[in-house]
């Protein structure tokens, strides 16, 4: 099914960009734009989503692709600074084997990461404990996209 403006109804990451909907985006580009994940692994766990709403990436355009490289080499760099992480994964799921928990449009993970931050209560008590509140994590966060987006 298919909304007024030509994108699938029911696409998270097509519907919170609509407007009214972006409390969770950081930056938005010219094709892609980078967004909280509401349900993170750890703090500051976000993801970079092309505004077309594509599944592979053989499916996006050149300037797509482009940007969406961009945008992840920033976030890679706000993660860094704002939370000084040990290590990042960067990652893209492909189809429900790969893990893809939305499957039809594209995006890549970028979750800071720290030696010994698994959390006991996801395994025992399928809970996620996150010590920042993602409106706290977006206040953190902006600025550092905006600046570096402009450098």
């Amino acid at each position: 099914m298919t909304s007024a403006s030509g994108k699938p109804s029911g696409c998270i990451f097509c519907d919170l960009h609509a407007p009214g909907r972006e409390d969770l985006i950081l930056f938005s580009g010219r094709t892609c734009y980078v967004i909280l994940n509401l349900y993170p692994y750890n703090n500051g766990h976000l993801m970079v989503v092309p505004n077309r709403h594509v599944a592979s990436l053989q499916a996006t355009t050149a300037d797509e692709r482009e940007e969406l490289m961009e945008l992840t080499r920033i976030a890679e760099m706000a993660l860094t600074e704002a939370y000084t992480p040990e290590g990042i994964n960067l990652g893209i799921n492909l189809g429900r084997p790969a893990g893809a928990g939305v499957l039809d449009h594209l995006h890549v993970h970028a979750v800071p990461r720290w030696n010994g931050d698994t959390n006991f209560m996801t395994v025992i008590g399928e809970t996620r404990v996150l010590p920042e509140d993602l409106a706290a994590t977006r206040k953190r966060l902006q600025p550092i996209f905006e600046r570096l987006s402009k450098s």
